[in-house]
């Protein structure tokens, strides 16, 4: 039985999707929890210097959208053909751009290079959400395909975290990317697991 040890930070951000995966499709794994105050002294047995890492039978490996895509294909959510995987690849590197546009300014420290960000992350935020909405709309309630891929539980996993950082609910007017959510957290698994995981702030 191939054994999964899952390390990121005690947050949800970029490691919640890969947890919600391995809910979803029944497998047990270690969810290793690091400390931000423990991190100094972790970072240098990491492969990159950075988390999340999936030990895979004890075999490390890295980058949160590797990890989910690997995730995606045992448990079908990848797409049915090249075409759909395609697909689903972009919207999450959408996702990502959309993370980017927040972080650049919530991690700027430079009062004046921060506003700037933060007036970019203002006007393309909307922009972003509202191409995503539109997206959802036209696929039947999901990103591609009309069903469910891995690039739902990238956007509901982050979905916290995107919020925390921009100050706000970013999709409250973007009522199909909310339906999107629900449908997410409803899946029985991920209800489950959304009742008992430990509680952080984002």
């Amino acid at each position: 039985m191939t054994a999964y040890k899952f390390t990121y930070f005690n947050a949800k951000a970029l490691g919640e999707s890969i947890r919600m995966l391995f809910h979803y499709g029944g497998v047990e794994f270690v969810d290793d929890r690091v400390n931000f105050e423990d991190w100094p002294k972790i970072k240098p047995s990491t492969p990159f210097g950075q988390l999340p890492v999936l030990e895979v039978d004890g075999k490390k490996v890295v980058q949160s959208s590797a990890i989910a895509r690997y995730l995606a294909k045992k448990f079908g959510l990848a797409g049915k053909d090249d075409w759909e995987a395609l697909q689903i690849d972009s919207t999450v590197e959408t996702i990502h751009d959309l993370r980017t546009k927040i972080a650049a300014h919530y991690y700027e420290n430079n009062a004046e290079s921060k506003a700037e960000k933060l007036k970019i992350a203002k006007e393309m935020v909307p922009f972003y959400v509202n191409k995503l909405d539109e997206q959802v709309k036209k696929n039947g309630g999901y990103f591609v395909g009309g069903k469910l891929s891995w690039a739902e539980f990238v956007f509901v996993g982050l979905l916290e975290y995107l919020n925390y950082t921009q100050g706000c609910d970013i999709i409250a007017k973007a009522e199909n990317l909310k339906a999107l959510r629900d449908t997410v957290l409803a899946i029985p698994s991920i209800k489950t697991w959304v009742a008992k995981r430990p509680k952080t702030e984002f």
